[in-house]
């Protein structure tokens, strides 16, 4: 019976073992084909809706690539800024935009972002982050409270704070099984502690893998730039769409934008 039990232990970790490199071994061709960024994402921040009246609302962009735009080839394709268009049209004022993200950004970049940004005296931040902590196999504990402490120090500050939480990374093409699995096992996992992490900060946060992955999953071509991993201005597009009747609820709710219907 013991030398049963040895050989079927013996079985499994030869199986992790060999799963592992596997893993490992996609983890190093992912790194081969996603190249390093040749270009910087277009400089998107400026004010907004400069002939609208009233004194204008100041919005932050925090995070990694897809907070930063990286993919897109003018600003008007940026999140950010298709996110600041809309908030000034709905609010009716100038929305004067930063945007500190940048590529390659992990959770545990906030603080420095944050930093920047409060400088800027913030009405509003919207933060993008989570996908390089999964892909670079940070802890998610650490990574989830990063972005906790990140949301806690904008709300101290005085700004409203809405968290794109981390989609669900197994619709990256270039991904395959086993990797995929673990991707998908960790975007999740990822996803489920930035939400709380948010909320217990007095953030709120937009669950990315519910509302934009169907998307992605149904128009991969259309929906990813070059590269199979960054969104295409498209993307991008989508991604500002999910994201906008959330914000601009927050913002009504706080009183910090006009109701439909309602003037100041």
């Amino acid at each position: 019976m013991t030398g049963l039990l040895g050989a079927v232990l013996g079985t499994v970790v030869a199986v992790a073992a060999g799963t592992v490199a596997v893993i490992v071994g996609q983890a190093r061709r992912v790194q081969r084909i996603v190249p390093v960024a040749m270009q910087p994402p277009p400089r998107a921040e400026g004010l907004i809706g400069p002939r609208l009246p009233g004194p204008p609302l100041t919005m932050t962009i925090l995070g990694d690539s897809f907070a930063a735009g990286y993919g897109a080839t003018r600003p008007r394709e940026t999140v950010g800024v298709l996110l600041a268009t809309a908030l000034s049209r709905g609010a009716g004022r100038p929305v004067r935009l930063h945007r500190p993200a940048f590529v390659g950004a992990m959770s545990s970049d906030l603080p420095h972002q944050v930093h920047t940004a409060l400088r800027q005296g913030p009405d509003v931040a919207v933060i993008f982050v989570g996908g390089n902590d999964v892909t670079r196999f940070a802890p998610l504990s650490a990574a989830a409270r990063h972005l906790g402490d990140a949301v806690g120090q904008l709300r101290a500050g005085g700004c409203h704070v809405v968290v794109g939480t981390c989609p669900d990374l197994k619709v990256l093409p270039p991904l395959r099984p086993p990797l995929r699995w673990l991707a998908a096992l960790r975007s999740r996992r990822l996803a489920a502690a930035q939400t709380v992490a948010v909320e217990a900060a007095g953030g709120h946060p937009v669950p990315l893998a519910e509302l934009l992955n169907p998307f992605f999953e149904a128009d991969p071509v259309r929906m990813f730039g070059a590269d199979r991993f960054h969104p295409s201005p498209e993307g991008y597009a989508r991604a500002a769409a999910v994201s906008l009747p959330p914000l601009l609820a927050v913002l009504r709710a706080e009183g910090v934008i006009p109701r439909p219907g309602r003037r100041r």
